[in-house]
């Protein structure tokens, strides 16, 4: 059974073996996390402001309503049809870099090839997940940790189909998931000296330490259930 310690020294370990490589990757995970949300409430938030103040009537109303729902359409596109496929490849480098600590940033391309079962299997979790947190919120959270490992499954085991491949992620993660949960909890040191570094510490060392940790706990979930 494994141990957070152990997931931690050897997620450390690979992280600082090819440590360059590792914050690049992660920069780009970071960034694709990010991406989203973010720009859709701003522009919401400042559209919402714009019509508080108006007096123009309910035409410049739904004006504003139908261009925020433009912008939700363009953010999401643009997650599922290339952000998603770049984590994908960055998971992909990152378990890679567990086992062979010279792997290149060549690996994140892998994201993209078989394009069309990538982008189908990681719009099937984020429609599930999505779906679970407008339920309610738990059976959400339960949901991103089932489906956790899929960015890595898809490439590694390419005979699968969407569905087999969530399929395979929650038998890994099954009796698991509240473990994987104290894993992540078990950074919140590194988190608050991130907010101490207003985030700087994040880039080079907290992102690409955590990110080497899950790919060492994907690695680790199949060596004991195979």
């Amino acid at each position: 059974m494994w141990s957070i310690s152990d997931i931690k020294q050897e997620g450390r370990n690979a992280f600082k073996a090819n440590y360059w490589n590792c914050v690049i990757a992660a920069l780009i995970l970071t960034v694709i996390s990010g991406a989203g949300g973010g720009a859709y409430a701003n522009s919401v938030s400042s559209n919402a402001s714009s019509a508080s103040t108006s007096n123009e009537g309910a035409a410049f109303y739904f004006a504003i309503v139908a261009a925020s729902a433009l912008i939700l359409l363009a953010n999401l596109a643009v997650r599922v049809f290339l952000l998603n496929p770049l984590e994908v490849g960055c998971s992909h480098f990152f378990s890679k870099n567990t086992e062979d600590n010279t792997v290149s940033l060549g690996l994140i391309k892998e994201g993209f090839g078989d394009y069309g079962r990538i982008f189908g299997t990681l719009l099937l979790r984020d429609i599930f997940i999505t779906l679970g947190c407008i339920l309610l919120l738990i059976p959400g959270i339960i949901l991103a940790y089932s489906y956790r490992l899929v960015p890595y499954i898809v490439v590694d085991e390419p005979n699968l189909s969407a569905t087999e491949a969530l399929k395979r992620s929650k038998e890994l993660m099954y009796g698991n998931r509240w473990k994987s949960f104290l894993l992540d909890l078990s950074f919140i040191g590194w988190h608050i000296l991130t907010i101490l570094t207003l985030g700087i510490l994040s880039f080079f060392w907290t992102s690409p330490y955590m990110r080497s940790a899950d790919a060492v706990l994907y690695r680790t979930l199949l060596k004991e259930q195979n």
